[in-house]
């Protein structure tokens, strides 16, 4: 296709006339156009133009003078466009699609609602969620600046307020100011950019940026972004959808604060203040929807050694949310419709590009009912690979913690399978294969692999108990049975007894529940290996017990905090209970046989929904981050609660 003449206009618009002007719907799809068929010249006539197709095309950028001043609608999906900023031209816009470029991320989706006033839907989704997003954003980062510039001007003595020392202050702030999640940073810093370009210029005066999020198009358009290898998907509406039915849904109860209840004199209690309540995994983005399920949850490897991550990723029903703790941004929302996802897990890939260079990406793992493992670019909010791991539905899933590209899968067939994903290729596919089939005698429900070998040994969690399997791949069978299982009390049928909590303290001590009703036993991995010799049945070396709810109800998952020395388990009252692991083993020998009390218990804070107060529900599942900074809560009624360490 060669550039666009008037005839051709003509032709594919309506209503039919002879005169550009008169022409008020375009249809460029599918034409195979580029960026430099798109004439301003020619386009500029087109002055009653209100909605334009320009999908299913090869178009990298739009030119920045288009004059299509009265343009409402605009499609542009299925291209390869990789800056937003030119959108800044179409003040009047509503309806915009950008479905289908890969190179587009979370970033230009914040920007396109920043830029563009009038956008009541983007990709056929209310935009509504995305610009309240962008006004909170907005409204910090413009407090952060402005503090920046009163502490940078404060250092600056007189004859050095000038048009240098201005610049610097921009240099500095955009180096400085930082809000929100690493993967929001080239949105944050592009509106700090601005914002500190405009106080300059102001001299000082404070910006009302915050609460009036509408930018001036030359503004706007002067700061191009990075392009980088992902796709679109814009932040969904408030809810989500769907629910797995593991158990039936049962009842909760919930007060406002989190209590210290244990005596065993460690340090005091974390304070810990609800900051998030997020009900999205709506059935049919639905805010009556107080019934979806939500199962696990997962924090992003962090990108940098020493870092900490505050982006959580959530399953529940037919959608897997990816979440900033900070701000309550939901950054990404995939939906499989039909699917009810039970299990997510991280791995952090280093892909070479197609112009060689080395880029970070972070993968997520998502499975559930279907026996699918999905894999998402969470960046892009797309999926990248399909395995199908199994016949039946995925329990749960974990990644080695030191191969990346190694995946352990559980499934209701009774098999665990290891996986080795691979490397995306240059069309950003995964070619899985599989490395290991473990054979067991009932469901397994959590993975484990062993702190201090985790090449060597896997632990399971299972319907019918705890149980260990050689996963060294130097080894002959590639099909495997259960080498050891593992029982907590001499002489009981708690060999048979389900484990659905389980997750290394540290390198040694074990926390598993299940097996013990009202109780979570800490049990070490090291003298239960040494003191089993050739046995297929050993009894655990029970450490200490911990005190927790007396339900008989099952699959409340617990977790660890390794570098805090913290378990967390929830409960069916709405409750999470936190135990301090280093303070109770610090306790002289011998413990105490009755369970010991958790070292703090945080109360169902009953927030509103829909106009209602949510009084009770079960916390399905508790994780942190590694600094403990962040704790995240899946409830059975569909929220995500969202606690930060003050």
């Amino acid at each position: 296709m060669g550039p666009l003449s008037a005839r051709l206009l003509m032709q594919r618009g309506r209503p039919k006339s002879d005169r550009l002007g008169k022409i008020r719907i375009l249809d460029l799809s599918g034409l195979k156009l580029i960026s430099e068929h798109l004439d301003p010249k020619l386009m500029c006539r087109l002055t009653q133009l209100q909605e334009l197709d320009l999908s299913n095309n090869q178009l990298e950028t739009l030119p920045d003078n288009l004059g299509l001043s009265h343009l409402r609608i605009l499609r542009c999906g299925n291209n390869q466009l990789r800056d937003v900023t030119a959108l800044c031209q179409f003040l009047q816009l509503e309806e915009l699609s950008l479905e289908g470029n890969p190179f587009l991320t979370v970033n230009d989706n914040l920007k396109v609602s920043f830029l563009l006033p009038k956008l009541r839907k983007v990709n056929g989704k209310d935009a509504s969620l995305a610009c309240s997003q962008v006004e909170n954003l907005n409204r910090e980062l413009t407090n952060r600046v402005t503090a920046h510039w009163e502490k940078f001007m404060a250092a600056v003595g007189p004859e050095e307020k000038d048009e240098k020392a201005q610049a610097d202050f921009v240099k500095s702030a955009v180096r400085d100011v930082r809000y929100g999640p690493e993967s929001l940073s080239e949105f944050t810093q592009w509106r700090v950019q601005m914002i500190s370009e405009e106080l300059v210029a102001s001299g000082g005066t404070l910006v009302h940026e915050a609460d009036n999020p509408q930018r001036h198009p030359k503004a706007a358009a002067a700061h191009k972004p990075r392009a980088r290898l992902v796709a679109l998907k814009r932040p969904d509406d408030v809810p989500l959808n769907l629910s797995p039915n593991k158990r039936a849904c049962a009842s909760l109860s919930a007060q406002v604060e989190g209590s210290p209840v244990g005596s065993n004199g460690g340090q005091p209690a974390p304070k810990l203040e609800p900051l998030h309540f997020l009900q999205c995994h709506s059935k049919n983005n639905s805010p009556d929807d107080l019934k979806t399920q939500l199962w696990a949850c997962a924090f992003e490897p962090a990108w940098e050694e020493g870092a900490t991550s505050q982006t959580v990723a959530t399953c529940g029903g037919e959608a897997v949310c990816v979440i900033d703790c900070q701000t309550g941004i939901v950054l990404h929302k995939y939906k499989a419709p039909g699917e009810e996802f039970f299990s997510v897990a991280w791995t952090a890939l280093m892909v070479v590009t197609q112009t060689g260079h080395k880029k970070r990406w972070s993968v997520l793992a998502a499975a559930g009912l279907r026996g699918q493992v999905r894999l998402l670019h969470v960046r892009a909010g797309f999926c990248c690979g399909v395995i199908r791991a199994h016949k039946k539905a995925i329990a749960t899933l974990c990644f080695s913690p030191t191969h990346e590209t190694h995946l352990f899968t559980a499934s209701y067939d009774k098999r665990i399978i290891l996986w080795d994903i691979g490397v995306p290729n240059q069309d950003y596919e995964f070619q899985a294969s599989q490395l290991l089939m473990l054979d067991t005698t009932s469901i397994p429900l959590r993975l484990c692999p062993v702190a201090s070998c985790p090449d060597a040994y896997l632990l399971a969690g299972c319907e019918g108990g705890c149980c260990c399997w050689d996963v060294r791949l130097d080894q002959p069978q590639k099909k495997r049975v259960c080498e050891v299982e593992f029982v907590f009390s001499e002489g009981s049928e708690a060999s048979a007894r389900r484990v659905d909590g389980l997750a290394f303290v540290n390198d040694d001590v074990v926390a598993s529940k299940g097996n013990g009703l009202g109780t979570i036993c800490l049990w070490s991995w090291r003298q239960t290996w040494v003191g089993r010799g050739h046995q297929s049945t050993v009894a655990v070396v029970v450490l200490a017990r911990l005190q927790w709810s007396p339900t008989e109800l099952a699959y409340f998952s617990l977790s660890a905090c390794p570098d805090e020395g913290i378990v967390l388990c929830g409960d069916e009252e709405g409750s999470v209970w936190i135990y301090d692991v280093r303070s109770i083993l610090k306790q002289p020998s011998p413990l105490p046989a009755a369970p010991q009390a958790p070292t703090q218990i945080l109360k169902w804070p009953q927030p509103w929904a829909h106009s209602q107060t949510v009084t009770k529900t079960m916390v399905n599942t508790v994780v942190a981050n590694p600094t403990f900074t962040y704790l995240t809560a899946l409830t059975d009624s569909n929220i995500v609660a969202i606690w930060k360490r003050q």
